[in-house]
């Protein structure tokens, strides 16, 4: 029987160069969508799936996501004190109670891949989910009880193998994305190629910022040469996973909104809106 996942690391180094000057010196993570961080729902996404250690990587100028996470007792007195209940409960269980949070600093921007090799030592040698709170993902129906780590969590108790979110992205935008080489079984994927011309993807389906991750990943990430960018990519790695024929995925279902881009966190706030006006 495959290991339990239990812990979800959340890469969140990153500048947020595109939303500057809001980023200045506010995390990206943290700008709202509408009354909730960003980072808050990708959390919240990964508790409702079993995860009960959340490993944050951070970087310069992110001690606010610690803070965000973190308890605040002044806060909460003083809206006691004024008699708002409701949203001193709110504060106080944005987490709920045995689910720990574990910070790890990336000294460098290397690339997804350095960020996951980051989180090593906190991880040990157990299966754990990634979550990029980039892609902003909900269900499309308001009475689904799974959510998209949850059913890759469900694949890779079957399998055991790492488990890749992939939906379909057809026309120029595949470019923008790790996308599949298929395998021959439903589901298998035979590697992953980072970011090709439309002339040259594999097919048009893309991997998406959730994965379940075995923990032999970190033996490809340590040896791995910088690829794209100069970096260090995890699905370069992936790509090593999957041509040893341990890679399957799971075709998502979710809305997916990339909150990466100003046009993407605007049309997330939207549909966020609308859903509560409704």
């Amino acid at each position: 029987m495959p290991k339990i996942v239990r812990k979800a690391v959340f890469p969140v180094a990153g500048f947020g160069t595109r939303f500057l000057p809001a980023t200045k010196a506010m995390p990206k993570e943290l700008l709202p969508i509408v009354d909730k961080p960003l980072i808050q729902y990708a959390v919240e996404e990964a508790v409702r799936a079993g995860i009960d250690t959340l490993i944050f990587v951070t970087g310069r100028n992110k001690r606010a996501i610690e803070d965000h996470f973190d308890a605040n007792l002044e806060l909460e007195a003083a809206l006691r004190a004024k008699g708002k209940h409701a949203q001193a409960d709110m504060v106080h269980n944005i987490l709920p109670s045995g689910v720990e949070c574990i910070f790890v600093r990336q000294a460098e921007q290397l690339g997804l891949g350095h960020a996951i090799l980051c989180a090593e030592r906190v991880v040990g040698d157990e299966p754990f989910a990634v979550l990029l709170a980039d892609d902003f993902l909900t269900q499309r129906s308001a009475s689904a009880k799974s959510n998209v780590t949850n059913d890759l969590i469900n694949a890779f108790e079957t399998t055991g193998q790492t488990q890749l979110s992939v939906m379909r992205v057809p026309g120029a935008d595949i470019s923008k994305y790790g996308v599949i080489v298929r395998g021959d079984a439903p589901g298998a994927v035979a590697g992953l190629v980072e970011k090709p011309s439309v002339e040259e993807a594999p097919s048009d389906m893309a991997s998406i910022g959730r994965y379940i991750l075995t923990p032999d990943i970190f033996d490809v990430l340590r040896d791995l040469p910088a690829g794209s960018g100069g970096e260090i990519q995890l699905a370069d790695a992936i790509n090593i996973q999957a041509q040893r024929g341990n890679v399957n995925s799971v075709h998502s279902t979710a809305l997916r909104f990339d909150c990466g881009s100003v046009d993407g966190f605007l049309a997330a706030i939207s549909h966020v809106s609308n859903l509560r006006d409704s």
